[in-house]
């Protein structure tokens, strides 16, 4: 079975709460996580030091073993990063 296309295989999280995200068709893009940090399951990510702790944990974006977000989410809402 083929792997989803917005499978993320790698999170490098930002100190503008942005994530550069690479999925399993290679892409990379880049999400502004900012609009989810009003929403109460969220709050804990304003805490800057806890938000660059983000990584890739089973095709999503996870921080601890409580808070992640839908990888589709992520594939769907982010912005294609112009590789230099």
């Amino acid at each position: 079975m083929k792997t989803p296309v917005w499978v993320v295989t790698n999170a490098q999280p930002q100190k503008d709460y942005t994530l550069i995200l690479t999925f399993a068709s290679g892409e990379k893009k880049l999400f502004d996580a900012r609009p989810l940090l009003a929403k109460a399951i969220y709050k804990p990510l304003n805490n800057l030091s806890f938000f660059l702790t983000a990584k890739a944990d089973c095709g999503s974006v996870a921080w601890s073993d409580e808070i992640d977000i839908a990888p589709e989410y992520l594939y769907e809402c982010s912005l294609p990063l112009q590789v230099i």
